[in-house]
């Protein structure tokens, strides 16, 4: 632990680096008036921080900067307790949701775009997996004399849709026979655990439920990742100077499996703020990640975070990440 007038004097040099992105001086951290000491003993209480790994010197002459370490205290120990969001923010995400509706990976993109809105960083939102949802309505519905569409509304807002090739024209009565047998049968039952559908005693209509079936299942044995959203990418842009590090970041962001590995990772290891190396992922050396679970009936179902530099506005990220899972978990419960 810190003592006071160390403590004091980290606060002030991670919150003027966060705002101005430039090196910190002592006199600075004394003219911000939470110390009565001198710039000299501000000076060399910010050597010994240097010492201890706190903060760095980027060049012999310049400020000081904070380290991970640094940031990793702040967050833990030093960030002002969150008030929420602004008032202007709060009304933006219950507009938000007020108005969002129709099919839910519409609306969770536009929920990635939100939180970057509402933080100025680069926002992720992944998709509930199909595992953990019920099905709440299945229709079945003839496109053409040997075709038809299964779409299916799952309990997490997903509406998935197949393509089922029918050996023949069986008309639009067996259609709709079969989609009545498969709702009978799959309604309230997992996404990912259909089962067999117990005969009519009609050939036809069997028929057109087993090539129903075996479409859901040859999609469910596709390899296909967690779908995910990413709103604010270009926003990265102006976080960082090197051409190179926006570069590694926006090819990670560009990586479903790595994304969604990551936010997995950091809420695994209880977390909900990853900083710099701490995460792991080289091109991310340099950010941040805030993350939060979104629950369904007190089921963690999917997970929403943003992404941006190291000194990103902590308090600020955590007071959104937060608000805005929340409001989300609640959007899908009441469907």
């Amino acid at each position: 632990m810190l003592d006071d007038r160390k403590a004091a004097i980290l606060r002030a040099v991670v919150q003027e680096y966060i705002e101005t992105a430039q090196p910190v001086g002592s006199a600075h951290v004394t003219r911000a008036g939470e110390l009565a000491v001198s710039s000299a003993t501000v000076r060399n209480e910010m050597a010994l921080l240097e010492r201890e790994g706190y903060l760095t010197q980027p060049h012999t002459s310049a400020g000081r900067i904070p380290t991970d370490k640094g940031y990793r205290f702040f967050v833990d120990q030093l960030a002002p307790p969150s008030g929420g969001l602004l008032p202007v923010h709060r009304q933006r995400v219950r507009e938000f949701f007020a108005k969002a509706h129709g099919e839910l990976e519409q609306m969770l993109h536009d929920t990635s775009q939100l939180l970057s809105g509402l933080t100025d960083y680069a926002a992720v939102v992944v998709a509930p997996p199909h595992e953990v949802a019920s099905i709440r309505s299945v229709q079945l519905v003839g496109l053409g004399s040997r075709v038809a569409l299964l779409v299916l509304v799952l309990s997490n807002g997903v509406v998935d849709k197949y393509s089922v090739e029918l050996g023949a024209d069986v008309g639009d009565e067996r259609i709709a026979a079969a989609g009545a047998r498969l709702a009978s049968h799959l309604v309230g039952r997992q996404a990912s655990d259909v089962g067999t559908v117990p005969s009519s005693g009609d050939a036809l209509t069997d028929a057109v439920v087993d090539s129903a079936i075996a479409s859901m299942a040859a999609s469910a044995s596709d390899d296909v990742p967690d779908h995910v959203f990413v709103g604010g990418a270009s926003r990265m842009a102006a976080a960082f100077d090197a051409v190179e590090t926006v570069r590694g970041v926006l090819t990670i962001l560009e990586q479903q499996y790595v994304v969604v590995g990551l936010l997995r990772d950091v809420l695994d290891r209880g977390l909900s703020v990853a900083i710099g190396a701490e995460h792991g992922v080289e091109p991310l050396a340099e950010c941040s990640v805030v993350v939060a679970p979104y629950a369904v009936d007190g089921e963690h179902t999917g997970t929403i975070g943003v992404l941006g530099p190291t000194r990103m506005n902590y308090p600020q990220a955590l007071a959104a990440v937060a608000v805005v899972s929340q409001r989300l978990g609640r959007h899908l419960h009441e469907g």
